[in-house]
């Protein structure tokens, strides 16, 4: 939107622009102090450390700073693991495991002595065996069987079938808890769920000095499309952003697995920087002022934006 602008504010005032690119918004901002170029034409925020090295034109657009997350960031398995470890589950999964070996042999044991038409090798013993017990401990279901002892014997199965439909809720629920602990304590709604985790800001942005006032672990990323990507390949937890351009970003990759959450803050103002006491400022402070009158701003914004909620 703001090159946009600047090549109407440009023709108004029948100026032709040469472009130059610069990697970030503090070189931009080193550029227009020195003088090596006539106007910074970005979204540049108006804050007082900028306004002592260079002059603002009239402000042109209403912003602030938002956060930028994976979509649906779960743990990952290995976090997964880590979850069941530290709530003590897998430890009850290790003596489930040893039950379950003692179970084998003992169904293999009992089938041997009592049941003429059971495997007579070991090897296929044991496997008949633990498939038995491993039906009845993940589905909760045992294989068809014979009945060797009549309703004893029918007694001895219901109660095994109720301690495998036991061990297999055991199981569903403690995975089922770990994850959703994961999923909610992994979200990032807002900047309280910021601290502790590592953060995408460009050098030299609003962004960047706002989350080193906050403390934050961050790193720097020149463009938006690249700490995206990191974003994605899970370098980095979240990114802090002007708003219009996270929003805008998100809007246009609709591919990518991110979205944009939480209200915004520190609010701000964006206008184009120039150097010092440039005649430039007045006479495009003057075309600005004008296009806010006029709705020009607002056709922009909206073509851009969408229509105000």
């Amino acid at each position: 939107m703001a090159v946009e602008l600047w090549q109407w504010l440009a023709a108004q005032l029948g100026r032709e622009s040469e472009y130059v690119e610069f990697s970030n918004i503090g070189e931009l901002v080193d550029a227009a102090a020195s003088g090596e170029i006539d106007v910074a034409v970005t979204n540049m925020t108006v804050i007082r450390d900028r306004a002592e090295r260079i002059d603002f034109t009239h402000p042109w657009f209403d912003a602030g700073q938002r956060i930028m997350v994976r979509e649906n960031a779960g743990g990952g398995v290995s976090k997964l693991i880590a979850g069941l470890s530290e709530s003590g589950h897998l430890r009850a999964y290790a003596w489930i495991g040893i039950v379950i070996i003692m179970a084998t042999i003992l169904v293999t044991l009992f089938d041997r002595r009592f049941d003429k038409d059971f495997p007579h090798r070991w090897r296929d013993g044991l496997a008949e065996g633990f498939y038995t017990v491993m039906s009845v401990a993940t589905s909760g279901k045992p294989p068809a069987r014979k009945n060797l002892f009549g309703w004893i014997g029918r007694f001895w199965q219901g109660l095994w079938l109720v301690c495998g439909i036991a061990v297999l809720a055991y199981v569903t629920s403690s995975v089922t808890s770990v994850m959703t602990t994961l999923s909610l304590t992994n979200q990032i709604n807002s900047v309280a769920d910021l601290p502790g985790r590592l953060i995408g800001v460009q050098p030299g942005s609003v962004s960047e000095d706002y989350a080193r006032q906050a403390g934050l672990n961050i790193r720097h990323f020149d463009h938006i499309a690249q700490a995206a990507e990191a974003l994605i390949d899970g370098q980095i937890d979240a990114i802090i952003g002007d708003a219009p351009v996270l929003e805008y970003y998100a809007h246009t990759t609709p591919q990518h697995p991110i979205t944009v959450v939480g209200p915004i803050f520190a609010p701000d103002k964006y206008a184009f920087a120039l150097p010092r006491q440039s005649e430039l400022t007045r006479l495009l402070s003057v075309e600005l002022i004008g296009a806010h009158e006029s709705g020009v701003i607002e056709e922009f914004r909206t073509r851009y934006f969408g229509d105000s909620p």
